[in-house]
């Protein structure tokens, strides 16, 4: 029989069987915990690839439906013992999805509708002006319940929206930040799409943790989104077009590394040379620069000793992993390296540490009811520890997990491990962690 499978981007045959059906993966994969179905699990998805490029399965909504649940998180890459590349398949198999299947059309309205404004930092900008104006609005009928009326997929949007200023919508960085100092290194900084227009605190205060550690700090301009939201959702060609035009923007400033703060954004840029391999004219490019880039954590890390003092912050800190700064490039030390260097820090850790949040790139807006159930376990893990604040590398999980510690009646401050070592450096009242409680330091 024909494969349900053609065109560009096929799941690769070898790495499908490559899979020995074990079950490790089971009781990583956060929708099998949830649902304890067969065909929600790694492996189960795995068998419906093999279906489909057989000839045995076809695109069918059913057969969508169970391709559209998966997170992407990559715990089971993990968790499986024969080295299965899941990432690779996933993500193929959804760009046949999107070449092949016909969605319903609110699907694709919606879909078209996030991937016009997302991406595009100059669009989102525009977009967010209605929640600078009237953010008290949103969070009070949030608050009243009044969310509860509107598709779900609104609520979620509405629901995870962060607090938004003017000052957010019109934040730059500079080009050039100069390194305190004698020079370590050159470092280009990847700005990101929503990371720079919903999370310039983090963004500037990776510039100044960089710079007062001895980097001079590039932010090329015209480097916008790395593709990374693309990839994961099937878009591949859109993806790629996303990248070429990031590794022309940072070639050109002769940098030594390509510095990422998002978890999602750096996995992606980190594996450009197999995104690119098929392309003549962009492999060997793709390969230089995936070997230059490095998560902030992990490049500072890699600087050895810090020069800069570290003031006290006393507060217990529950540091979560993000799936694609865990599973997917494998850091889960040097961020906890980083926390622990902060004097007064104690750094806890929360109950199931490699469940993903919900988040993963726009699962959260397109399959709000999982994403929900996933987001209240992580908020009651978070209830469990009671830290002071939590601190994790991915602005999607930051929005994710404040949303659910919200909605669980829990409010907690989220912020990004760089913005707690940069408060650290800078002095910066330390004191407000130890002389205020939770709720009053919550940002929304």
């Amino acid at each position: 029989m024909a494969s349900a499978f053609s065109g560009p981007d096929v799941p690769d045959r070898a790495q499908i069987d490559a899979c020995v059906h074990c079950g490790f993966c089971l009781p990583a994969c956060p929708t099998y915990l949830l649902w304890q179905e067969e065909m929600d699990s790694p492996r189960g998805r795995i068998y419906l690839m093999k279906g489909a490029v057989d000839g045995r399965a076809a695109l069918t909504p059913a057969f969508v439906s169970h391709i559209d649940a998966c997170l992407g998180c990559l715990a089971c890459v993990t968790a499986c013992p024969s080295g299965v590349q899941y990432g690779p398949l996933i993500e193929r198999t959804r760009a046949q999805v999107e070449q092949h299947h016909a969605r319903p059309w609110l699907d694709r309205m919606f879909r078209a509708a996030l991937f016009g404004v997302l991406p595009y930092p100059s669009v989102l900008r525009v977009a967010l002006v209605p929640l600078a104006l009237g953010g008290g609005l949103f969070r009070s009928l949030a608050r009243a319940g009044w969310l509860r009326y509107l598709p779900k997929r609104l609520a979620a949007l509405l629901t995870l929206a962060p607090p938004v200023t003017w000052s957010d919508i019109m934040s730059t960085l500079p080009e050039r930040t100069p390194a305190t100092g004698a020079k370590r290194l050159t470092v280009g900084l990847l700005a990101g799409c929503v990371q720079q227009v919903t999370f310039s605190s983090v963004n500037l205060a990776t510039v100044r943790v960089l710079a007062t550690e001895g980097c001079d700090v590039i932010v090329p301009p015209r480097q916008g989104c790395c593709g990374a939201l693309s990839r994961h959702s099937g878009r591949l060609e859109e993806s790629r077009a996303f990248a070429r035009r990031t590794i022309t923007a940072f070639e050109r400033t002769g940098i030594d590394r390509v510095v990422v703060n998002a978890a999602g954004c750096g996995s992606s840029m980190k594996e450009y040379s197999e995104l690119l391999e098929d392309d003549p004219d962009w492999s060997a490019r793709a390969h230089a620069f995936s070997a230059r880039v490095r998560d902030v954590s992990e490049l500072l890390v890699e600087l050895g000793a810090p020069r800069a003092p570290r003031h006290p912050i006393r507060a217990r800190v529950a540091y979560h992993d993000a799936c694609h700064l865990a599973h997917g490039q494998g850091i889960r030390a040097q961020p906890r390296v980083l926390l622990q260097g902060i004097p007064g820090v104690e750094l806890i850790e929360l109950a199931e540490p490699e469940v993903c949040c919900g988040s993963a790139g726009i699962y959260n807006l397109v399959q709000p009811d999982a994403a929900a159930a996933l987001g209240a376990r992580k908020a009651t893990h978070v209830a469990d520890a009671q830290p002071d604040l939590i601190a994790t590398a991915n602005p999607g999980c930051a929005l994710q997990i404040a949303a659910a510690c919200r909605e669980r009646g829990t409010p907690c401050l989220v912020v990004h491990p760089i913005e707690l070592l940069d408060m650290s450096m800078q002095n910066n009242e330390p004191g407000q962690l130890t002389t205020k409680p939770v709720k009053s330091l919550q940002r929304t």
